[in-house]
């Protein structure tokens, strides 16, 4: 019972006071801070350079191209998560994302001067450069500053000492990550896990999968802290073992090492994960969309591709269109109720490629030398021009060029019982093409198995979405997604 005469106990319940307690705080890091205003001054300082090599003075138009790439590739490169510290990129893939981020400023660029300037008061040559020499500037500094970060942390004065308490899976992709980073100094110290006397004690006969350093026993970690041998400390431990990772906090407290608790979210099939906090309270979602914070920068791209695609197919679609006239009785659309994003019912349009026109509780999909498709429509249909019409979904914004194919709403109803987690993709936006679609899951889906894998590939694009990999499935699509033996 407390004792208000024993002032340790008034000390104790004062710092145990939840009121008092902040809430949690967002690392940050200044490092990163400071690269975004080199990364803006580099962009003006190459217009600058290509300006004088060029011979070319600095005018209205210059001021105006420095300004807006200044602000589209902030914009882009926080789309891209560049300045974020948990990201732990890769030097290439880091690369990736600052030229896929400098390719977006400069599509955007050209339009504004297209619509805001005459092209003959504008050196091209000067620009052209510019556009060239900016994405190499921009990666061979943070290529730079990682590659120097690595060379100070990396001597043995500064390099922080980190110690991991679990010996699991967890403990693994954790070593492997604090490897793939050395420009953050850190050395590993071991792994500690004395669970093998518990076990014995318990009789739980599981077995971690990692190899762990001699010093086992905790004890030895605590004494290694206690005398500041160690400066971090991640405790990997399972979400269950809620008690014995607040006993190991409780030792840590009188030590003055840096512990951090690592949870085990991995456990969970996670979609498009990601962190974020109210009030200083975390939380981390499950099953969540990457279009939650990027949905417009997916927008811009459907928009600027699809206006383009209809201005290049809008011959070839008039022609399809007499043809389905020409050769068969009908309509020459078919539109069919499937579900959208959120499993919102759309109506999706197609250019009619069979006799009869199928909407309902049942929908029989198309097999081979099925009766019901006309010849015509079997051309449409093995070209896969029957879906070009989804591109007017696609500026209505009902669709998306990329994502997964929609399927008529009986099929949904029944797979969503069969395949589990088959109603998550429907996160995103359905697409025109998508990674099934180029991964060989196309056409008929006759088997259970066929429509897993399907849906597989479509939570893997959910699960790892970014404008590049759009690209990636675009190009993949002129190659190996409009013919295909499965389409018919």
């Amino acid at each position: 019972m407390f004792n208000e005469s024993n002032p340790k106990s008034i000390v104790d319940l004062h710092f145990f006071d939840t009121k008092k307690i902040p809430g949690i705080r967002l690392q940050h890091s200044t490092i990163l801070a400071f690269s975004r205003i080199v990364d803006i001054i580099i962009v003006a300082l190459c217009l600058w350079v290509t300006n004088q090599y060029v011979g070319h003075s600095w005018g209205n138009s210059e001021s105006f191209m420095a300004t807006i790439a200044a602000l589209l590739f902030t914009v882009f490169a926080e789309a891209h998560e560049i300045y974020y510290l948990w990201n732990g990129y890769s030097t290439i893939g880091l690369a990736q994302r600052l030229l896929i981020a400098w390719c977006f400023t400069g599509v955007l660029l050209i339009c504004s001067l297209l619509i805001f300037f005459d092209l003959g008061t504008i050196n091209i040559l000067g620009v052209v450069a510019w556009l060239c020499l900016t994405p190499a500037a921009l990666i061979s500094f943070h290529a730079g500053r990682r590659k120097l970060l690595e060379q100070l942390r990396g001597k043995s004065t500064v390099l922080r000492r980190v110690a991991i308490i679990g010996a699991n899976e967890l403990a693994e992709r954790l070593t492997k990550s604090l490897d793939s980073m050395p420009w953050f100094g850190y050395r590993l110290v071991g792994i500690y896990d004395d669970r093998d006397r518990l076990r014995e004690d318990t009789g739980d006969s599981s077995r971690s999968s990692i190899t762990r350093t001699n010093n086992a026993d905790l004890e030895n970690l605590y004494m290694d802290a206690h005398e500041g041998k160690v400066d971090m400390i991640f405790i990997t431990l399972p979400l269950r073992a809620e008690m014995r990772t607040k006993a190991i906090i409780e030792r840590l407290s009188d030590t003055t090492v840096s512990a951090y608790i690592v949870p085990d979210v991995f456990s969970f099939n996670l979609l498009h994960s990601r962190l974020t906090c109210f009030q200083g309270i975390p939380a981390l979602s499950i099953y969540d969309s990457p279009l939650a914070d990027y949905g417009w920068l997916k927008r811009i791209e459907d928009l600027m591709l699809s206006l383009g695609l209809l201005a290049l197919f809008s011959l070839p679609m008039l022609l399809i269109a007499l043809g389905i006239k020409l050769t068969s009785k009908g309509p020459i659309f078919f539109r069919q109720t499937r579900y959208g994003m959120g499993g919102e019912k759309i109506k999706v349009w197609k250019f009619r490629s069979m006799t009869v026109m199928e909407e309902g509780a049942q929908v029989n999909q198309a097999q081979r030398h099925d009766p019901r498709i006309t010849p015509f429509g079997g051309f449409l249909r093995r070209t896969s021009l029957d879906e070009l019409p989804q591109l007017f979904n696609v500026v209505s914004g009902s669709m998306s060029l990329v994502g997964p194919r929609p399927h008529a709403v009986s099929h949904n109803e029944y797979y969503r019982g069969l395949i589990k987690g088959y109603m998550l993709r429907h996160k995103v936006k359905p697409g025109i093409t998508g990674l099934a679609q180029v991964s060989g899951f196309r056409g008929e889906t006759e088997t259970v198995d066929k429509m897993a894998g399907r849906v597989t590939c479509d939570l893997q694009y959910i699960s790892n979405w970014s404008l590049l990999l759009d690209f990636k499935i675009l190009w993949r699509t002129l190659f190996k997604g409009f013919i295909s033996e499965q389409a018919y």
